[in-house]
């Protein structure tokens, strides 16, 4: 989902940061059309429509399991109906997870990017996300917006794994707005939570740039 990527994206750039776009994979990562649609369509979706830089970081990715988790200071994890195909299932990107939370990385994700959590391990060998305040994409907005093909839901995965799932809910739950700090996880319920999300994620950094 559009959004969930440039929002952060932008929102990281902007304070002179340098950013790397990474997949499971590697190549390219797919934008969902819809989310380009101007009903949903952000101010940082424009400047992705118009930033030949960003586009071409989107189709030659970086291989997740290629990076060296001791170079980031923050590792954020979008979100979009994609994420709930790998994200939640790969093994490197578990592993990356797990080596960027033992070096205090901040780490942050939206809707299906909290997903990128469930196969990283904490220090003491436990399932990173059991006993942490998570939020991400709710069951029922699942079902109110009629995805039947996707094979991991977010909360369902998180809650299965120990998390102490949080999230908001509205008449349709894509209205719903929801971020939750636990620790140095970072995570919101939607592309809504955004903004707030990187905005927290980059507070966390500031004691430690002063």
């Amino acid at each position: 989902f559009a959004s969930e990527l440039t929002v952060p994206y932008y929102a990281f750039v902007d304070t002179g940061m340098t950013v790397d776009v990474a997949s499971p994979l590697g190549g390219i990562i797919p934008i969902d059309p819809l989310s380009l649609k101007p009903a949903v369509r952000t101010e940082a979706d424009d400047r992705l429509l118009g930033d030949p830089a960003l586009r071409a970081r989107l189709t030659a990715s970086l291989a997740v399991g290629d990076l060296d988790m001791r170079s980031y200071e923050i590792v954020y994890l979008a979100g979009g109906w994609g994420a709930a195909f790998d994200l939640g299932t790969s093994a490197v990107l578990g592993d990356q997870i797990t080596a960027a939370n033992a070096n205090g990385t901040v780490i942050g994700g939206v809707c299906h990017g909290p997903l990128g959590l469930l196969r990283a391990l904490d220090v003491d060998g436990t399932p990173l996300v059991e006993g942490r305040k998570i939020s991400a994409v709710t069951d029922k907005q699942v079902r109110e917006l009629g995805i039947t093909s996707t094979p991991q839901h977010p909360e369902t995965e998180l809650r299965a794994a120990g998390a102490l799932f949080e999230s908001a809910t509205a008449r349709r739950d894509v209205l719903a707005n929801h971020w939750v700090v636990d620790g140095n996880l970072v995570t919101g319920q939607n592309q809504n939570a955004a903004p707030m999300v990187a905005r927290l994620m980059l507070e966390m950094l500031s004691p430690h740039d002063s």
